[in-house]
């Protein structure tokens, strides 16, 4: 189990922005697969992006083309940085290290007991 560290959520209009931070203290993610989930009220566990240890990226039908997943160059941060924001994408946003292939709501439930994850309201 790795401690989560995630930041950057907040209150926004549609069609704004917002970037996502995640940090894990004492570990780096260099040579793992990173990743974002969102849960929203009522709706399933999902996830939005994922990048493999071998630089393969991911992104759900939904976010394509709007958000975009990222590292910092000493792989101690992933990013997600979340254009055009809509208010279906609106819900607590979870960082994922490793394990992303597992289904969404077996590997979710373990990222919410790794980190608090940062909520995301975007309003109409």
């Amino acid at each position: 189990e790795v401690q989560l560290v995630e930041s950057g959520g907040g209150s926004v209009q549609a069609g704004e922005s917002l970037r996502l931070s995640c940090i894990a203290p004492g570990f780096t993610f260099d040579g793992a697969d990173v990743g974002w989930y969102r849960q929203a009220p009522g709706r399933e566990c999902e996830l939005v992006s994922s990048l493999t240890s071998s630089g393969s990226t991911h992104y759900a039908e939904s976010v394509k083309g709007r958000f975009t997943l990222s590292q910092d160059n000493s792989k101690k941060t992933v990013f997600l940085q979340m254009n055009s924001l809509k208010p279906e994408d609106s819900g607590v946003y979870y960082c994922a290290v490793d394990g992303l292939k597992r289904p969404p709501s077996v590997a979710c439930e373990e990222y919410k007991r790794w980190g608090q994850g940062t909520q995301v309201t975007v309003s109409s």
